[in-house]
Parts: structure tokens; sequence; C-alpha cells
């Protein structure tokens, strides 16, 4: 089942898609509404959508796609994600092997980290494994749904995709995290900010992200296909790359991921959202790509449904000034 929240004249709804039109579910303008009430229920998500989907129906193309899950106060979103958890591709594993295959104090950290996962990241269920690479973005205030702008600060030296799955979720009364679903995500980057020094890969992660527009309710495929484009200011496809994820092609279950997020005691406060990026392989930087303003991201997988689909602008910022009290 894929879901949408979208705005139409009538405000704001959450529904069922199927083909290229949406079923509203009634009762229930939101996505976060509609998960809250089958965690308080004990309901499965999609037998609750199911049954309260009513004979209304839009054409997708016709309504303003919101991202697939959020909260109305955006402090109560975190975004976050992880690193260095992708295979790549049948040659790229070869390499990377044999990158990784030497002594271990010869290795960068990078390196390190990426055996770590390839050595522990798929433990027995119920057990943890590895710790990846983790990282904070923001929080639901930097979440574009498809169709809007990627605004990159003024001061950033890249703005790069970075086409990746992500887990949705909603924190329980209980403080019980609950998976809503998983959407197709632009991760998006500063690559050169990063490659300066690899201390700086915190500051090239606080930036823009988008999400959607379609949320996947259910487990994850084990192997998903997808492609990623860069469109340019006319619209045609200047670089295009096909990309794969789930667990197939990890290092990492998405379970290991899940615990080494969800173990912190700040992440399970009751009502949050979370949006957890789980990593890719692919990137147009990799192929010295640089997208300029203007350009349009586009990341499609057959199994999220419509294409996610961004336009990459640029915001003036200045210097900052704090005020003495």
């Amino acid at each position: 089942m894929l879901l949408v929240q979208f705005k139409s004249g009538d405000g704001r709804h959450v529904g069922i898609l199927e083909q290229d039109t949406i079923r509203v579910i009634d009762g229930y303008a939101t996505t976060y509404a509609l998960a809250q009430a089958a965690i308080r229920g004990k309901h499965k998500l999609a037998e609750l959508a199911q049954g309260a989907a009513g004979s209304r129906t839009v054409a997708f193309a016709d309504v303003a796609v919101l991202p697939p899950l959020d909260h109305e106060d955006p402090a109560h979103c975190y975004v976050t994600g992880t690193g260095l958890t992708h295979l790549g591709s049948a040659d790229a594993r070869d390499a990377m092997h044999k990158k990784i295959g030497g002594d271990v104090e010869t290795l960068s950290d990078s390196m390190k980290m990426f055996r770590l996962g390839v050595e522990g990241g798929k433990p027995a269920a119920g057990t943890a494994g590895a710790q990846p690479e983790w990282f904070y973005k923001g929080d639901g205030s930097i979440v574009a749904a498809s169709g809007e702008a990627l605004a990159m600060p003024d001061f950033a030296l890249d703005g790069g995709e970075e086409p990746e799955i992500a887990g949705l979720y909603v924190i329980g009364d209980d403080g019980q995290p609950y998976r809503v679903g998983y959407a197709i995500g632009n991760e998006f980057s500063d690559h050169v900010t990063e490659r300066q020094n690899y201390l700086y890969l915190a500051h090239s992660k606080l930036r823009a992200c988008g999400v959607g527009p379609a949320l996947l309710v259910g487990e994850l495929p084990e192997h998903i296909d997808g492609v990623s484009r860069i469109r340019g200011a006319d619209g045609q496809v200047r670089w295009e790359k096909a990309f794969v994820s789930g667990e197939k092609n990890m290092s990492h279950t998405i379970a290991n991921l899940e615990h080494h997020h969800f173990k912190y005691q700040l992440f399970k406060r009751p009502g949050d959202v979370h949006v957890h990026f789980f990593g890719t392989a692919t990137l147009s930087f990799a192929d010295n790509v640089q997208v300029a303003p203007g350009e349009t991201f586009e990341i499609e997988a057959p199994a999220f449904g419509p294409a996610l689909r961004n336009q990459l602008t640029v915001i003036e910022t200045q210097v900052a000034k704090v005020t003495a009290l």
C-alpha cells in the first residue's frame, strides 16, 4: 500500500495511491493522525487505512503533494541518517573488499567504519550489531515535498543528491517507536565541504532534503531498484544512474540501523516523528557532476510510486549576529 498526504481546496488529506488516483481516507486529515489511531487502537496501519477509505477520489496530478509524514510542530520531527551502509555494485564491492582486506591500521576511518558494518552489521535477530556512522540533518522544517525546491545556503560549496530510502516513524504514548513505513528520499549533502576534512561531515549534512511523494506501508523489499537523474534547466537529462537498496544490497540490517538510532532515550519522546535515512552508494558527485541552481533532482524507484522531484535553489545568508541580553 502507498499512502499520499496532500492539500486540495478544502484542506489537508491523506489517501491511498492507486495508479494515478488517490482514494481519500475519511476521518483523518494527516498521516500522523492515522498512525496515532493505529497505535492507540492496536490496528495494522494498512487495515485501518483500507477500512477508512471512502468513495471520493482525486487525480494525483491535480493535488499539492506534502511530505508523506510530518508533525504540526516541525521541532518535534527529527531528520537523521546513517552512512557507509551500502555495498554498491559488484565491481565496487570487490574493490571495497580489497581495500578493507589488509591491515586495519592502514585503513582510513571511513574504511574502518565500512569494514565494521561488513563484519558485524547483520547480527542475529534481537541482538545488536556493529554501530554505524550516524548524523543529524535537522528538524521537520528542512523536509521538502516532491515539487518543492531544495534550498541550498549561499555559503555551501556543493549541493549534491543522495538517493536513499528513509524510514518514517511515530513514537507512541508508551515511548515505543512505531515504523509507519518507508519513502524514497534525496538526502542532499555538501560533498565538497565534507571532502575538505571528514570532521566537516556534520556541517555538510545540515541541509534540506526531499522525501516522498508516497509512503510504502509494510516491510521493505530486500532488493530495491531505482534511478537517480539530474535534469538541466531545459528539462533534459544530463546525468542518470541506476541505484539499488534494500537489505540485499546493504552491509547492515534495517533492524540494526533502527536499534542504533532508537537506543537513545532522547529519540523515544512520545508524539515525536522521525525521518531516518538509510544511506546510498550512488552519487552524481562521484562522477564529477556539479548541480547548478535551476536544475532538478529526480529520484525514482517503482516500489515507491511516482518520482521525487526537487529543483535546486540558493538562499542568501548573512553573518550570524548574536544579541546580548
